[in-house]
């Protein structure tokens, strides 16, 4: 099963995030762009976990 690449942060909803991009994942697959999980200081408004870099993937 592979990770949910969610293309918008949860947070600021304007921030285009394309698989390649930085962002901040949870381990329910909770998606920030990186100013916003810096503010939220890498932690998930929806579940409480830590805010870790996603994995990015190419082509």
């Amino acid at each position: 099963m592979a990770l949910e690449m969610r293309d918008r942060c949860e947070r600021c909803t304007t921030a285009a995030l394309p698989a390649d991009a930085p962002a901040r994942i949870c381990s329910y697959e909770c998606t920030f762009c990186v100013p916003c999980a810096e503010a939220m200081h890498d932690v998930c408004p929806n579940c409480g976990g830590e805010l870790v870099p996603r994995p990015r993937r190419t082509g």
